[in-house]
């Protein structure tokens, strides 16, 4: 993979290993998503074994078929100039035009639209009932509205902000293509820092925990949490660093900038309000408590 990268985008950045990190950049979009199953585990019925199983299965799938799909662009994406020379923000079409023919450039443009609607459907039950609880809890912005169901008991305004939201991040495609590169950057960004930090905090913090779990991983768990917490600080330091060398306002990608002006608000957020605003201890203690102690009990 790394050979293929640097043939097509030699000249784009000035050494060889950042040749080989570089095709993490938009790679790594395909190692995110399997996490949508724990997000409705509220709504699921035995939530510690189907949930967890979803989670699973999905990584499996986005690893396996992100894979496929990545050697496919690689061997089908010509040069950069002619790439570029398509004149076309997302050229996927084209590419499969120039690679497949007519039939085939149809038949993967359908599969690939087909794939995005059933993504865009999955998102949007899984960001609405995490929009839903964070607004359940008085955390957002009228969250007295956001976090308001239907009738049948769907968090319909929870969707609405992100169909208004999710219009918005689109249309910046249409005056700049780097404010929307940088934006959808920006989205995967939190979520690589989110697995980067969960596996650190489970290597550092609580490696002998959550003893109750139904797939514990046993003597394997702190090299998982070790791998888990090492490959995402590497995806994340590659997903905030320049598109391109040189580095101009065209090339800049401001995903660090986003990512840094929200890390900066939370950390003042964390010392100028009152902790049990947000979450108090006791809730967090009971939490762990809970998820040790039916082990606990086992074991005496």
């Amino acid at each position: 993979m790394a050979s293929v990268h640097l043939g097509v985008v030699r000249g784009a950045v000035d050494s060889v290993d950042r040749y080989e990190l570089s095709s993490f950049l938009f790679a790594a979009g395909t190692l995110t998503g399997f996490d949508a199953a724990g997000h409705i585990a509220e709504e699921t019925k035995n939530a510690s074994v189907v949930a967890a199983k979803g989670i699973f299965y999905s990584a499996v799938a986005t690893g396996c078929l992100g894979f496929i799909t990545t050697i496919l662009f690689l061997f089908c994406t010509p040069d950069l100039d002619t790439l570029f020379a398509l004149d076309a923000p997302q050229p996927f079409v084209q590419i499969y035009a120039m690679a497949l023919g007519r039939g085939g450039s149809i038949f993967m443009t359908i599969l690939a639209a087909v794939g995005l609607i059933l993504n865009t459907s999955v998102a949007v039950v899984a960001a609405s009932r995490l929009i839903f609880a964070v607004a359940r809890d008085g955390v957002l912005p009228l969250s007295w509205w956001i976090g308001q169901v239907s009738a049948d008991g769907q968090p319909r305004n929870a969707v609405t902000i992100m169909f208004v939201f999710g219009a918005l991040i689109l249309c910046t495609i249409l005056p700049s293509q780097v404010a929307f590169t940088s934006l959808v950057s920006a989205g995967g960004v939190p979520t690589i820092a989110a697995y980067a930090l969960i596996g650190l905090l489970r290597f550092t913090m609580t490696p002998n925990s959550f003893r109750s779990s139904k797939f514990r991983l046993g003597p394997f768990r702190l090299p998982f949490y070790f791998v888990t917490a090492a490959f995402n600080i590497l995806v994340f330091a590659v997903m905030i660093s320049p598109f391109y060398f040189p580095v101009d306002a065209q090339s800049f990608n401001f995903a660090c900038v986003i990512f840094g002006a929200v890390t900066i608000f939370a950390i003042l957020m964390y010392w100028f309000t009152n902790e049990e605003t947000w979450l108090k201890p006791e809730t967090v203690q009971q939490a762990l408590s809970g998820a040790d102690k039916p082990a606990l009990q086992e074991e005496i």
